[in-house]
């Protein structure tokens, strides 16, 4: 497609941004990285808390076919990620090069979503069904959009501060997605759907049909600035551009000679994989550990309802004192403090026992605590590329962002493999209901370290990590200006 044809394209009413300012404004922050990434993600929220229970509770799916689909598709996804952050990489339009990427995935993440809720096989047709729709989902349709969701905090603008605020709102919407999964959806579980495949089927399409609409918003209301700064940089005085692609290889060489970027991508893989077993054993903490005598059997929704939103509470109150306290102190030091309070949460839960109350005050202890990391990350990730920009002159947006992306995607199907097979050597009982509530000791203990004790190891570990290891704000503000003035300088010069 020629530049004439391209701009012809990107320039019709459906494909245009409604965004024109040069200043990112609220309408850009709540259309373009809330509410348009709530429904991007809300599949991947609700799969993250309940679809391994699907597997195992609805389907009867076999637990170690489960945990080696799990865990082969896993290749799959790094695989697909590694290529979309390198199509994201040499897509030079109008509109960006991770903007086209929402637009498509406004059609493939919403009818990926659908496909394991139909099922229409019995015995290994059954099976070859789930590994083909699991894979579209994992391996194709969500690499697309969350790597390049994940692509827009950095593109957007250049101003770390601005770039802070919109990292929150990603994040935020992230979270309420997630919130939506481990909240809403297990109620309509656990007195509704039940183990009812048709039920499944028509709620999951209902979310299909929001994610079409809302990632379309997207698309519609975000801007990539940085991107259209770049490309007017590289344009001949004819008009035409002369972009250059740069490889993966010479992408890669960057990264890997900066030894920020290999502490922030394994502070994120720690904190990311930890949180993927909780969420993933959360919907069995609830029913086999907890006591629901209170309540009744099918109350266990209600109680992964409630543990919930002691986690989103203090989650949605953060937003409000993160970016100012990192602002004043630094992404480095406030992350690093916030998230030995999560530790300490995670004891409290974790010697509650069976007893709901403990276990929740430590959730929202716990969830507080991993505020800042969960809104900071993009922003933190978003810093060290421009300081690879200005130590080598590149930007590695594709790169970095695909592998964050295959670390975010991953996470779940290998935990919850992990977690599969902790369920399988423990003894857990598929064919018990919850009224029975006679799992094994053994299994509620694997349980009980899935939920609580791993992640809350993680928040030592990823504390230390942070704190000891990551200075990339000392010099931020100071080389983001000599970017700049290499920049006017390219621009006096042609």
């Amino acid at each position: 497609m020629n530049q004439k044809a391209q701009s012809n394209f990107w320039n019709t009413p459906l494909t245009s941004s409604m965004i024109k300012e040069k200043d990112v404004r609220m309408p850009e922050m709540l259309l373009g990285y809330f509410i348009g990434p709530v429904g991007g993600l809300l599949s991947s929220g609700i799969f993250t808390s309940i679809l391994n229970t699907y597997f195992t509770d609805v389907l009867k799916l076999n637990l170690t076919f489960l945990t080696t689909l799990q865990l082969a598709s896993t290749i799959l996804i790094v695989i697909a990620n590694l290529v979309v952050g390198q199509l994201i990489e040499r897509t030079k339009v109008m509109a960006g090069k991770a903007r086209p990427w929402i637009l498509l995935s406004a059609l493939t993440l919403s009818a990926a979503s659908v496909l394991m809720f139909i099922v229409p096989f019995e015995g290994t047709l059954k099976m070859v069904w789930i590994v083909v729709a699991y894979n579209l989902f994992y391996s194709v349709a969500y690499p697309i959009y969350n790597t390049a969701n994940s692509t827009l905090v950095a593109v957007s603008t250049r101003n770390s501060d601005m770039r802070g605020k919109l990292a929150s709102f990603t994040n935020i919407a992230g979270l309420a997605a997630m919130g939506a999964g481990s909240m809403v959806f297990p109620i309509l579980v656990s007195f509704a759907l039940k183990e009812n495949q048709g039920l499944w089927f028509m709620a999951m399409l209902a979310v299909g049909i929001l994610t079409v609409l809302t990632v379309f918003l997207q698309y519609k209301f975000s801007r990539e600035r940085v991107t259209e700064e770049l490309l007017e940089k590289k344009e001949d005085t004819d008009g035409e551009q002369r972009t250059k692609t740069v490889s993966m290889g010479t992408q890669f060489k960057a990264v890997a000679s900066e030894k920020w970027w290999w502490v922030v991508m394994v502070f994120y893989m720690v904190f990311q994989f930890s949180g993927a077993i909780k969420n993933g054993s959360m919907s069995y903490f609830c029913k086999w550990v907890l006591d629901n005598s209170a309540l009744g059997a099918d109350a266990w929704g209600t109680y992964q309802s409630i543990l919930a939103v002691m986690g989103a509470v203090p989650m949605a109150a953060a937003m409000v004192f993160v970016n100012p306290l990192c602002q004043k102190f630094g992404k480095r030091l406030t992350v690093s403090v916030f998230l030995m309070l999560g530790v300490a949460g995670g004891v409290i839960a974790g010697v509650g026992g069976s007893h709901i109350i403990p276990v929740a005050v430590g959730v929202a202890l716990k969830c507080l605590g991993s505020a800042p990391a969960c809104y900071m990350i993009l922003a933190m990730l978003a810093d060290v590329i421009d300081h690879i920009e200005w130590k080598t002159g590149l930007r590695t947006d594709g790169l970095t962002m695909s592998i964050y992306s295959s670390l975010m995607v991953a996470a779940s199907p290998i935990m919850n493999a992990v977690f599969s097979a902790v369920l399988n050597v423990s003894g857990y009982d598929q064919q018990l209901i919850v009224g029975d509530n006679v799992q094994s000791a053994l299994a509620r203990m694997g349980i009980s370290i899935s939920y609580i004790w791993i992640e809350t190891a993680a928040y030592a570990v990823c504390a230390v990590l942070l704190y000891l290891f990551f200075h990339v704000e000392d010099n931020l503000k100071e080389e983001q200006k000599e970017i700049e003035s290499r920049t006017r300088a390219a621009d006096v010069g042609k």
